[in-house]
């Protein structure tokens, strides 16, 4: 029993040396607010409750350096920038920001973002219903230059 809690203990400081790579970047030219018309309010709900996933700038727990939470954080950061990255907008064409408005729309009529799991950890990135209706309405507004 003892060597098993003695591998145990190895495997888990071992595993603390196999960082993934962070999301920090301080390139924003591509980022949404700098090529769409982007009020105060809307900025701050993205900072606030959607960025740390869907851009390219997370901040970061102070948790995030231990193994394996932070290979479960990083894949979660990586998935979400898959579905949509405020960073990157535009580098999207014109169908992929369709799309992503449509379903940018869907998400924030249901309530599903942000997640429940992150809300857990990060209280402030709630949503109240009015800050849902003021962030769905712009996004409504929201038009696909041709």
């Amino acid at each position: 029993m003892k060597k098993i809690i003695l591998i145990v203990i190895v495997v888990l400081i071992g595993i603390q040396f196999i960082q993934p790579e962070k999301n920090i970047s301080t390139s924003n030219s591509m980022a949404i607010e700098n090529i769409e018309e982007v009020p105060v309010e809307i900025e701050s709900i993205i900072s606030k409750s959607c960025a740390d996933c869907h851009s390219n700038s997370t901040n970061y727990p102070w948790y995030n350096t231990i193994a394996p939470v932070s290979w479960y954080l990083a894949n979660h950061i990586n998935e979400g920038k898959e579905h949509l990255n405020f960073s990157e907008w535009g580098n999207y064409n014109n169908n992929q920001k369709k799309h992503i408005i449509k379903d940018l729309e869907e998400v924030l009529e249901s309530h599903e973002m942000p997640l429940k799991s992150y809300i857990l950890l990060h209280k402030e990135a709630m949503l109240t219903n009015a800050e849902y209706e003021l962030f769905l309405n712009w996004v409504k507004n929201l038009e696909v230059k041709e």
